[in-house]
C-alpha cells in the first residue's frame, strides 16, 4: 500500500482519543469526523482543525465514501456490531471500541461478517497497549517471576456522574461494559479461564438495574487461578490495580501510576529484601500505539491479534461472570464461536 490510510472517526464523545491516535500515525490522515450530536462534532472539528466539509452527522455517509478505507467506531456499545458490520461489508477496515458486543448473537454475527470481509477488524482492548501492563507481560515472558499461580485485577471506576440511558441498559452490566478491561487483561496475561464463580452487590448506583460491584474467581488451570473485582460505584479514584504472582516473584502495577513493583527471589527461593521499583510512562489510553498496530496490520497484511474472536472471548467470560452472580453456581465460558 503506497498511499495513506484515510480514516473516518465515528463517535466523538468517547472517540477523541481515536482521532488523536490516527493523527499521530504518519501513515494515516483524518478524512471524516462523524457524530449525530452536532455539538460534539463541532468541538472535535475545531479542536483538531478538521475542515467542516469533513464533518458528518450520519455514519451512513461514510459507507458510500470510496476515499475512506479505515473507520474507528466509538459509539454506545449497543451499536458496535451494527455499524462495524456495515463498514466491513463496504470493504472498510474497522477498529471498534470494547466491549465488542453485549449479546451472544451479536458476537456471532460480527465474527461471521469479519470472516467474510477482506478488510481487517480490530477490537480496541486498550489495556494491551498500556505501558505498565506491556511491561508486566514482558516480565512474565522473561521468566523472572517463574510460573504464574495467581493473577488478579480490578476495574474501579465511579459511574455516579456517567450513567446515561445506554449505560443503564440491563444488557450492559458493569462487568461487560467496563470490567471487560480487567477480564481481557487477565486473559492476555494468563490465558482463557475455564470456569468462573461470582458474587455481586447493588448498593451505590440506584439508577441502573444491575449489580454495581462484582467479584469473580477464575480457574485457568489446575495450578493457576485468578480474581477480577469490578466496582462502578466505588468512592475512590479510578484504577486497574493488578497483582501477578509467580513461583519466583510478584508484579504489582496499575494503569495510572508512574512506577510498578517487582519482587524477585534469590537462588534459594527467598524473596529479596528490597523490591525493584520500575519507572513507567503513564498512558492510560495509549490510542497512538493501538492505531499504529492496526495500521501496520493493514499496510503489511498482518494478523490482527485482538480480532473479532478475541474480543468475543473476553465478552463471553464477562457474560459467564454475570450469569454466575445471578444463578449462584460456577459457569464455564463457551468459546465456541
Amino acid at each position: 500500500m503506497d498511499k495513506k490510510l484515510k480514516v473516518a472517526n465515528i463517535g466523538l464523545k468517547f472517540g477523541m482519543s481515536h482521532v488523536e491516535g490516527a493523527m499521530s500515525c504518519e501513515d494515516a490522515e483524518i478524512a471524516a469526523l462523524c457524530d449525530n450530536n452536532e455539538e460534539n462534532l463541532r468541538f472535535a472539528g475545531e479542536r483538531y482543525s478538521i475542515p467542516c466539509e469533513k464533518w458528518f452527522t450520519d455514519y451512513k455517509d461514510i459507507i458510500d465514501n470510496k476515499e475512506i478505507n479505515v473507520v474507528t467506531v466509538a459509539v454506545p456499545d449497543q451499536l458496535h456490531v451494527k455499524i462495524s458490520c456495515e463498514m466491513l461489508r463496504a470493504g472498510k477496515h474497522v477498529l471498534c471500541e470494547k466491549p465488542l458486543a453485549l449479546k451472544r448473537e451479536d458476537l456471532e454475527e460480527i465474527i461471521r461478517v469479519s470472516d467474510e470481509s477482506e478488510a481487517k477488524f480490530m477490537v480496541g482492548q486498550i489495556c494491551r497497549f498500556t505501558p505498565a501492563f506491556e511491561k508486566a507481560k514482558e516480565l512474565i515472558e522473561s521468566g523472572i517471576i517463574g510460573d504464574l499461580y495467581y493473577v488478579e485485577s480490578e476495574y474501579a471506576h465511579d459511574y455516579m456522574k456517567l450513567v446515561e440511558n445506554w449505560r443503564a441498559d440491563p444488557d450492559r452490566h458493569g462487568v461487560i461494559g467496563g470490567g471487560c478491561h480487567a477480564v481481557d487483561l487477565l486473559r492476555w496475561l494468563a490465558g482463557d479461564p475455564v470456569e468462573v464463580f461470582a458474587y455481586g452487590t447493588h448498593r451505590l448506583l440506584p439508577t441502573v438495574p444491575y449489580d454495581d460491584a462484582t467479584v469473580a474467581v477464575m480457574k485457568f488451570s489446575d495450578n493457576l487461578m485468578g480474581k477480577v473485582f469490578v466496582s462502578t460505584g466505588c468512592k475512590r479514584d479510578y484504577t486497574m490495580r493488578t497483582c501477578i504472582y509467580g513461583t519466583k516473584g510478584t508484579i504489582i502495577c496499575d494503569n495510572t501510576s508512574p512506577t510498578m513493583t517487582l519482587f524477585t527471589t534469590d537462588e534459594e527461593g527467598v524473596v529479596n529484601e528490597k523490591p525493584e521499583i520500575i519507572d513507567i510512562q503513564v498512558n492510560n489510553h495509549n490510542a497512538a500505539k493501538e492505531f499504529d498496530v492496526f495500521a501496520d496490520a493493514i499496510i503489511n497484511n498482518k494478523k490482527v491479534v485482538t480480532d473479532a474472536r478475541e474480543g468475543a472471548k473476553t465478552v463471553e467470560v464477562c457474560r459467564a461472570i454475570v450469569k454466575s452472580s445471578e444463578c449462584g453456581m460456577p459457569v464455564k465460558p463457551d468459546y465456541n464461536f
